[in-house]
């Protein structure tokens, strides 16, 4: 009954505020009783799950937060309330079932039903241990395409046509030839793409010119920029980078052309070692999260941040580790419906002994990261599985670990992830709260893997299954021409990914 009233509230407010895609500013129309919200923080309808954006003022032990939408804060007492690409969804706290409810003025995105997850759910798969199974066939396979190369960026790596798969009806093309090794991307409030130059220690916007897209340097002079996140701290827009040693962050306002006032927020990130590359994620509770990976293939860090997610204050104060034992946890992202923090991480190397065994062992994975677990590296792997060749500690330790919520091929090197929850819908409607995974590849398998974008199935808030999606940067048994780091959903629906090989952008559309 409670949920049901959320529902009409949020309703009736939509109704009476409407909706401005094009304004980032928000004010506080009505709230419900007993509820604080933020007010006037700037929150766009057309943002990226890769844009976090929340204004949830959260309460002790009651699951009760509110979250601005434009023009609309809507809030309950007995639910969780965030906003996510023009979308508010409303997870209750007692009620098996989370609603959302879609604000955006252009063609909303189909409302999705996903069965809550109680906070610390078991996480667990079906699968057996050892092993994890290939990347499955979509229904009705994958159909080969050539990439669609504007005449202007026919040069270098696109001087010659490339062949591309994926499902029936996608379109793929290069937007845009980028420099310096492009990581990751984010939209910002007002729909502008940010992408990181990692090489390079810049970060840029690409203008928009339809067909392909116009590299803009925003900021440089950082140190290995990686991951990005744009979010709002009491009215304030910034724009945070997570760099190879710190966490720095940019005061942000629409439209702006360049980077000012440059705050450095966390000083002291561990850095060096085998694992250099930061990412970043805000969760509803308005915490940061940096992910930081291993300095080792297997070994016992001396330093608790590495291998492990780290919580912080917006500010940057009151350090905690969140959870332990990820190796090389390179993608970190918050699911809009559940508000759980997902991540994809590269396992260790050389377990086996024989090259069958390696190639093979241990599963890369989907983790699915709760508060004050541990997830096994560098003393298990796969589902609970102990690693003899490592030998410290002993086999009861894996018991209490947490096994991936969904492992993937062994070597495939997952980087990037984001969710197919646009404020426009595209692609087909199943494709609703998906997730994308960029595989880089493997380096030391024979054959090699990977160097492709797969579709994670996701029911109920929990991955069930993996599939191809965009294949063709490996050729052969060992020959990359490009390696996908990184998957961006737009505001309209369509997906951009980047390539640090080629140091290239595309985009992948669906025209049925």
């Amino acid at each position: 009954m409670g949920l049901l009233l959320v529902v009409l509230m949020l309703t009736g407010l939509l109704a009476a505020c409407g909706n401005d895609t094009n304004t980032a500013g928000t004010t506080s129309t009505q709230v419900a009783p007993t509820v604080t919200a933020l007010a006037q923080t700037p929150v766009a309808s057309t943002v990226s799950p890769g844009v976090v954006t929340t204004a949830a003022t959260g309460t002790t032990n009651a699951g009760t937060s509110a979250a601005a939408t434009t023009g609309t804060v809507a809030a309950t007492t007995s639910a969780a309330v965030s906003t996510t690409n023009g979308a508010t969804t409303v997870a209750a706290a007692t009620s098996a079932v989370a609603t959302t409810v879609a604000v955006s003025t252009t063609q909303a995105a189909p409302a999705t039903t996903v069965a809550a997850v109680k906070p610390n759910a078991p996480v667990g798969n079906t699968y057996p241990a050892g092993p994890a199974p290939v990347a499955g066939t979509p229904a009705g396979g994958l159909v080969e395409v050539t990439l669609n190369v504007p005449d202007a960026l026919k040069r270098g790596a696109f001087a010659e046509p490339h062949k591309l798969s994926l499902p029936q009806g996608f379109e793929i093309s290069l937007y845009s030839q980028l420099q310096g090794t492009p990581r990751f991307g984010v939209f910002s409030p007002d729909g502008r793409l940010f992408v990181s130059e990692r090489g390079g220690g810049r970060v840029v916007t690409l203008k928009d010119n339809g067909a392909t897209g116009d590299r803009q340097v925003w900021a440089e002079g950082l140190n290995g920029p990686h991951g990005l996140a744009f979010h709002a701290v009491g009215g304030q827009m910034y724009l945070y980078v997570a760099e190879d040693n710190k966490v720095t962050r940019f005061p942000y306002q629409n439209g702006q052309a360049r980077g000012d006032k440059k705050e450095v927020i966390v000083p002291n990130l561990p850095n060096g070692g085998g694992h250099s590359t930061r990412s970043i994620a805000f969760g509803p509770d308005n915490k940061m999260y940096i992910a930081a990976g291993s300095s080792c293939n297997v070994c016992e860090e001396s330093d608790e941040r590495r291998a492990a997610v780290t919580q912080y204050n917006e500010d940057g104060s009151s350090q905690r580790i969140f959870a332990r034992g990820l190796r090389n946890e390179v993608g970190i992202l918050f699911y809009p419906p559940t508000g759980e923090l997902w991540g994809v991480e590269n396992s260790r190397d050389n377990l086996g002994s024989s090259t069958q065994e390696n190639n093979n062992i241990p599963p890369e994975e989907v983790n699915i990261i709760q508060d004050g677990k541990h997830y096994g590296w560098p003393y298990c792997y796969s589902n609970q599985l102990f690693d003899q060749n490592f030998g410290r500690r002993n086999a009861d330790f894996c018991k209490d670990t947490v096994p991936p919520a969904l492992p993937m091929q062994a070597h495939s090197a997952p980087l990037g992830l984001d969710f197919y929850m646009p404020s426009t819908m595209q692609f087909p409607a199943d494709f609703q709260g998906d997730a994308f995974v960029a595989f880089h590849g493997s380096w030391n398998r024979s054959p090699a893997t990977g160097a492709k974008v797969v579709r994670v199935r996701v029911k109920d808030g929990r991955p069930v299954s993996y599939e191809d999606f965009a294949t063709g940067w490996l050729v052969g048994a060992d020959k990359y021409w490009g390696r996908p780091v990184a998957p961006i959903v737009a505001p309209d629906g369509s997906l951009f990914v980047t390539d640090d090989t080629t140091n290239a952008l595309y985009k992948i559309t669906y025209k049925g």
